[in-house]
């Protein structure tokens, strides 16, 4: 097996640059890989933190399973309490249209259920945020909206209780 390439410390503004371009380009997998590059060198840069985690959530919808799990870990390195509330809700959203996306048999539940808790870390994010800064509020209003255009998006129904099976 081949042994990673460290990267140097003058190279991370134009790698977060790339990874950054490589997200735009619908290549999640390499813009992962250049942030990985960089935390290698510098383990708290909170763009590469970010800018992993949105890769990794654009990933949701080829496979949920590590990638959703990877995103919540990354969550807890975002220092910025705002900036963790408003990418907590973008992963939330990101799972819901993973969900809602599949179409299969209850996936408009589930996705229900994480556009409210997106909409949740939205709400947070509204009472951290900074003066002019209205991202949550965008990324809200985008959850209801969705909600509301797609009727299969609704509250999952009550599952009957075991108890009253038998």
């Amino acid at each position: 097996m081949n042994t990673l390439k460290r990267i140097s410390k003058e190279a991370i503004p134009k790698a977060l640059e790339r990874a950054e371009r490589y997200r735009l380009m619908k290549e999640p997998s390499v813009s992962e890989s250049i942030c990985l590059d960089v935390l290698e060198v510098d383990p708290g840069n909170q763009s590469a933190w970010i800018t992993l985690l949105l890769s990794l959530s654009e990933q949701f919808k080829e496979q949920l399973m590590p990638a959703y799990e990877k995103s919540i870990e990354i969550l807890e390195k975002i220092v910025d309490a705002y900036q963790r509330s408003f990418y907590e809700g973008v992963v939330y959203e990101r799972r819901a249209l993973s969900h809602f996306q599949k179409g299969a048999y209850g996936s408009g539940g589930q996705a229900f259920v994480w556009f409210q808790k997106a909409m949740g870390a939205y709400e947070k994010a509204m009472d951290l945020r900074p003066p002019g800064n209205d991202d949550a509020i965008l990324r809200w209003n985008n959850c209801v909206r969705t909600v509301e255009r797609h009727h299969e998006i609704c509250p999952p129904p009550n599952e009957p209780d075991e108890q009253m099976l038998e």
